[in-house]
């Protein structure tokens, strides 16, 4: 799995290849997700518990 340095967006790895993608931006205080292709729409914003929450509920690869 590749390392992001926190506060850098990024697509999320479960994102498919091409135009549908979403980004992410990982904090110390949980997570904002975007659409990659309509940023100016707004974030999502996630708190740690909800941001690990959401990630433990995703199947692994």
């Amino acid at each position: 799995m590749k390392q992001h340095i926190p506060g850098e967006w990024h697509k999320a790895t479960y994102s498919a290849n091409g135009s549908h993608c979403v980004e992410v931006r990982e904090h110390a205080r949980g997570a904002d997700v975007r659409d990659s292709q309509n940023r100016e729409i707004g974030t999502l914003d996630f708190d740690s518990h909800e941001w690990n929450a959401l990630l433990g509920s995703l199947p692994h690869h």
